[in-house]
């Protein structure tokens, strides 16, 4: 068994005064940081999904621009990998797939943004692709979604995509709880 540790669009877009602002990301990003922390003292691979869009008129995470950029709770040491990504699911079209296969890794711990769209795409084809996945809910975020005229808060969204990977596609927890 390896580990690693997926660090999933934590970007500045997803902070206060961002393009595409999520519920409770600044504590989402300060378990994440205490996450990377933790894997950077036991020397275990740590990869940095960064994502940029590509479709036109994005309206966040264009490339090139300060909102695109990891935030500085987490940010990458140079020695560490960096896997650009333009669609939800993180494995689809990088070279994330073949990079863990490298290092060998089985297992996996994954956080960041957002719930309902790159974590659920991500954790899913993680456990279609053989992985075992360790979702960290207190280092993830979201936000409100409009369905129909129904109005569903991010922590109602949080808890939904939480509740569907929990045991089927992953084992869901806090980073205390992973930590301990």
């Amino acid at each position: 068994m390896k580990e690693t540790l997926l660090l999933i669009d934590i970007q500045n877009d997803y902070f206060p005064g961002g393009r595409m602002e999520l519920a409770g990301m600044e504590d989402a990003s300060k378990k994440a940081a205490g996450l990377l922390k933790a894997f950077r003292a036991s020397g275990e691979p740590v990869f940095f999904i960064k994502h940029l869009s590509t479709r036109p008129g994005a309206s966040f995470f264009t490339p090139g621009t300060p909102g695109a950029e990891i935030h500085d709770s987490i940010r990458p040491l140079t020695e560490e990998t960096v896997i650009e990504k333009h669609f939800p699911n993180s494995f689809f079209q990088t070279d994330l797939l073949s990079r863990l296969n490298e290092e060998n890794v089985t297992d996996l711990v994954i956080c960041g943004a957002m719930s309902h769209m790159c974590i659920d795409t991500t954790v899913r084809a993680a456990k279609e692709l053989g992985f075992t996945s360790t979702l960290i809910a207190d280092a993830c975020a979201t936000r409100d979604l409009k369905f129909k005229d129904e109005l569903l808060p991010a922590s109602t969204v949080h808890a939904s995509f939480m509740a569907a990977l929990d045991e089927m596609f992953a084992k869901v927890m806090t980073a205390e709880e992973y930590l301990v």
